[in-house]
């Protein structure tokens, strides 16, 4: 399993706690997704570059839309198609605006993101996923959504 965080310190307690653990099947890498690791090496081929290293059988974006969508000004589509490309399943946490992470990011800065709610997070991604479960989070205002892909 290859979790991927952006957070070198998130990184670094889950491969403590992979090590204590003695799991060998746990692989924690930095990664910032709005610029992925390349292929890089001879030719381009030593190392495949992270999205290439897809699909995945499950993908879990937990407490992430809102970093990409809000944070880094991807369009809700945009991250549907390329999740559409890593794996079969997606399990997918969204936090709408009136959550208290949001409304931190968008304080310094105008809401520019008239689709950025659950109906508009599910249109975006119908293109690309079918929609399997949505399960809110009981005691905050998030919703779990898990999609199959049907793409692949």
């Amino acid at each position: 399993m290859v979790s991927a965080d952006f957070d070198p310190e998130a990184v670094e307690v889950n491969y403590q706690q992979a090590k204590q653990e003695n799991n060998p099947h746990v692989l924690p890498l930095v990664i910032d997704l709005t610029n992925p690791s390349p292929a890089i090496g001879w030719d381009n081929a030593e190392r495949e570059a992270f999205y290439q290293r897809a699909p995945a059988d499950v993908v879990l974006a937990l407490a992430l839309v809102h970093h990409l969508a809000i944070g880094n000004n991807v369009p809700l589509e945009r991250l549907a198609a390329t999740f559409s490309r890593l794996g079969k399943f997606l399990l997918v946490e969204f936090v709408p605006k009136e959550d208290s992470q949001v409304q931190k990011l968008l304080r310094s800065r105008d809401d520019i993101f008239p689709a950025y709610h659950l109906e508009g997070f599910k249109t975006a991604f119908a293109p690309y996923f079918h929609l399997e479960k949505e399960m809110p989070i009981e005691g905050s205002l998030r919703t779990l959504l898990l999609y199959r892909n049907s793409q692949i």
